[in-house]
């Protein structure tokens, strides 16, 4: 049989895919249905190895779901708007929309060049007009819900993206997409209120049972349930001060209070033109520093007396009130009681400007703290009458007292913040609103939606004012009530609000009269599988969960999570280079391991996820071109766990290719082995071991896609297989073909998901006319993977000396190996030679000895 010429064969099943269209799917009443879906891309540029293996994990469920006879909807689109496309359009000086759709028709091609199982009919890109039109609709349902609002705010400002940021697009300070250090700046902006929800998404995620556990935990954290109490604290002279403590048993400690710099109060109390002054200064040079490093409890702690008081409403005690960096205005109210006894960060403060330091929790009656401040709970001290009350009983009564006063409550506050929707750059939808100097703000007819994107266009990023408002033809507008004149809002909306809700338009791609049809809708949703990365899990995943919530409780849905079954992969790690002065310098630049190579300046090689800003990845045709498509979606699978990262390493891809031509070899020595009606009985104990050897791996093969993407394993179990095959074939050349049929026949069916071009040809050599695509996944015997115990007794020159318990199936070889290791048989042995073994088998195994 010929060689195993990966080029054409791929080229030749592409191409058979592309014109029988076999993962085109619709509703069927006579199969059940199975949505697997992997995060789309942005269209940034070309695809990489990273890529790869997010959409190979997904292509393994969907092929292995067809054959199981499930009507599967695999479908995929890209998500178009937003700054990844916009920055890399800018980057190459030519427009988004030519840039998107050109890197759009790249990918597509890179992903039929992998064998990706698509139903392509039901693509989309999120920047054609025909979806956002409903991307704009959703906006105006959840305005009409009272879900979607605007107001003046302190916002998120990437100087380097030019635009805000929503909160959960701040990573440790710096932009989600850059990591320039984000500052804060007041404006006017669209907001959606993801907190009308904030219960729900959080209880609603102990009913997510097939989502990983840490990507819930993150979720938790986000969201960020605090118990606690509000209290009011009176101020000298008039006014309060409300805040939330969740260690109300602390409050006799409160010796000052602090504002966020944030806080309206931090220029409203001063009244001394100096402390407001010096106020002010204070308030800039804290909104230039990105909350995390104001948070950290290493910060110097900088801070001004307001020359204002507050009475503690449990000691009656006037004290002072401080504005200070270290104080956020999005946890709580944004105004704390400093306890700095029991607070490490009120402590430094405490110090700092010489304040008093009351302790008020010991860790038992009549102790004191070993090291202050101490921030555990214990009994009270110098707490009027809570004194010797431990915490819990202390905060309960305490509680009873602020409600009998009408100072306070018992009560629970949450992180989460609102989304931040409003976008000051070109390229996303258009938000569906109008301003009217006599009408207000409304919002735009739905018959006239889409309300499109002007190409022609200077849409270079201007900070606080989005591009859109440099365009005459777009801002200009009628009024929809009056019919006067009136403009367009003149932002865009995150990107992520686009993606929110795009799993459920591949239901209904073609609908041009509503977002998604109901009946489409009920059939194919919730998501059965979706598979992507783990930097979702706040940001896409939460604002998911929203939209649907928000869409069920209006009836537009009837479930109520979009993703039943959740999977975060491993990122695939590679070499890259760092200068100082240059950045990421892609590793091919470097012709000397130690120097930049535009600076000379010593550069640091450090293993990164595969990233195109950091120029250190792997385009799959590279490897495509060298090994063929099957072998690079094997490697990305063999290499190590699904949800872990690995290693990029050239040199195992060819360990890879090795054994794919080992499959060839084995299958193509039986060309038209399908066409023969034959018994698969097995007549001797060879043929029970193949027999053996294709149920097991049958079994282990569907367990490991069935359970968490064990798929690495999987094909550890295929290269097993293979061996052991080859192993017997070449000993046993009479094997009944009806056994060795079953087993060829399965090792082809058990590796289409992972190598579908190779084991189409394969299936095609060995006699079969019907594409694999809907083959029958085959089913093992119970009979046949039972890990059957025998217990054979070991006689030595007929008398005997010790047992054995082995597999029924086993190797005679084998079997010879382990009596000669045996503790009982050595010590019978010593000193004599063996001068034969019988197997008698499944009965007894007898030595023989020279005397």
């Amino acid at each position: 049989m010929k060689n195993y010429d990966f080029q054409n064969i791929e080229s030749k099943w592409q191409k058979i895919w592309e014109e029988q269209k076999p993962f085109e799917v619709e509703i069927s009443s006579s199969k059940p249905k199975c949505y697997v879906l992997e995060m789309f891309p942005y269209p940034s540029g070309y695809l990489h190895m990273g890529h790869l293996k997010n959409y190979t994990l997904g292509d393994v469920v969907a092929r292995y779901k067809r054959m199981q006879g499930f009507n599967v909807l695999h479908p995929m689109g890209f998500d178009a708007f937003g700054l990844p496309a916009e920055n890399a359009a800018i980057k190459q000086n030519i427009h988004p929309k030519k840039w998107t759709y050109d890197s759009i028709a790249h990918i597509k091609k890179q992903m039929k060049g992998v064998g990706l199982s698509y139903d392509f009919r039901r693509q989309f890109a999120t920047s054609d007009p025909e979806y956002y039109q409903w991307t704009q609709w959703l906006f105006l349902f959840l305005y009409k819900q009272g879900l979607a609002y605007q107001k003046e705010a302190l916002v998120n400002f990437c100087p380097h993206c030019q635009t805000v940021l929503a909160n959960e697009q701040v990573i440790a300070g710096g932009c989600w997409r850059c990591e320039t250090k984000v500052l804060k700046n007041s404006l006017k902006q669209w907001f959606l209120k993801i907190t009308a929800y904030t219960e729900e998404l959080l209880l609603e995620l102990d009913t997510l049972s097939e989502w990983p556990e840490h990507v819930k935990t993150m979720q938790k954290n986000w969201i960020g349930k605090s118990y606690g109490a509000q209290v009011t604290f009176p101020i000298v002279g008039g006014g309060e001060i409300e805040i939330f403590t969740t260690r109300l048993d602390t409050i006799y400690g409160a010796t000052f209070m602090v504002l966020a710099p944030e806080h309206p109060l931090s220029l409203e109390l001063p009244q001394d033109p100096g402390i407001k002054e010096a106020t002010k200064i204070l308030i800039n040079k804290s909104l230039l520093t990105p909350e995390i490093e104001r948070s950290a409890e290493e910060i110097p702690k900088e801070g001004i007396f307001l020359g204002r008081h507050a009475f503690n409403p449990f000691t009656c005690e006037k004290i002072p009130i401080f504005v200070a960096n270290y104080v956020l205005s999005e946890y709580g109210t944004g105004a704390i009681m400093a306890v700095p006894a029991h607070d490490t960060r009120d402590y430094d403060f405490a110090l700092k400007f010489n304040l008093p330091i009351r302790e008020v929790v010991v860790p038992q009656p009549g102790t004191h703290c070993e090291n202050l401040p101490d921030q555990t709970y214990g009994y009270l001290i110098n707490s009027g009458p809570y004194n010797n009350l431990p915490s819990e009983e202390a905060t309960i009564k305490m509680a009873e007292f602020l409600q009998e006063k009408l100072l306070g409550k018992l009560t629970v506050r949450y992180k989460l913040r609102d989304w931040l929707l409003s976008r000051q750059r070109y390229w996303g939808a258009p938000i569906p609103m109008i301003y009217c100097d006599f009408c207000g703000v409304l919002p735009v007819n739905e018959e006239d939606l889409p309300v499109r994107l002007p190409e022609e266009i200077d849409f270079t990023p201007r900070g606080m004012v989005s591009p859109l408002a440099t365009s005459e033809e777009f801002l200009h507008t009628t009024c929809p009530q009056c019919g006067g004149s009136a403009r367009r809002e003149t932002d865009t909306m995150d990107t992520f609000m686009c993606s929110s809700w795009y799993y459920l338009r591949f239901a209904s791609p073609f609908s041009d009269r509503e977002p998604f049809i109901k009946k489409e809708i009920d059939y194919f949703l919730p998501v059965d599988y979706y598979i992507g990365g783990v930097e979702h899990a706040i940001l896409h995943l939460l604002y998911s969960r929203f939209i649907t919530k928000a869409l069920y409780d209006s009836g537009y849905l009837n479930f109520k999570e979009p993703f039943s079954r959740l999977f975060t992969q491993g990122m695939i790690t590679h070499t890259a280079c760092w200068c100082p002065s240059h950045y990421w310098i892609p590793p091919k630049e470097v012709k000397d391991e130690k120097y930049c190579p535009k600076c000379y300046t010593e550069i640091t090689l450090s293993l990164e996820a595969m990233s195109k800003s950091k120029g250190n990845i792997v385009l799959p045709e590279t490897i495509f071109h060298k090994y063929g498509a099957d072998t690079g979606r094997l490697y990305v699978l063999f290499a190590a766990p699904a949800e872990r990262e690995f290693e990029w390493k050239e040199e195992s891809v060819s360990g890879i290719f090795r054994f794919l031509n080992r499959v060839w070899k084995l299958v193509t020595s039986y060309p038209s082995l399908s066409l023969k009606e034959l018994d698969s009985h097995p007549q001797n104990k060879d043929e029970e071991t193949v027999k053996l050897i294709t149920h097991k791996t049958i079994k282990k093969v569907s367990k490991d896609i069935e359970n968490n993407f064990r798929f690495n394993t999987a094909i550890a179990a295929l290269m097993e297989m293979v061996n052991d095959l080859k192993a017997i074939i070449e000993k046993e050349n009479s094997l009944n073909q009806g056994v060795l049929k079953e087993a060829i026949e399965s090792l082809v069916l058990l590796i289409s998901p992972f190598a579908p071009h190779l084991a189409e040809e394969l299936w095609e050599i060995l006699g079969n006319q019907k594409s694999l695509t809907f083959q029958k996944w085959p089913v093992y015997q119970e009979n046949w993977v039972k890990e059957e115990m025998i217990e054979l007794p070991i006689q030595i020159d007929g008398r005997v000396r010790s047992k054995l318990i082995v597999l029924r199936v086993i190797e005679e070889e084998k079997l010879r190996e382990l009596v000669l290791q045996d503790e009982k048989v050595l010590k019978f042995l010593a000193g004599k030679k063996v001068k034969g073994i019988i197997v008698v088998p499944e009965k007894i195994i007898s030595l023989h000895t020279e005397r």
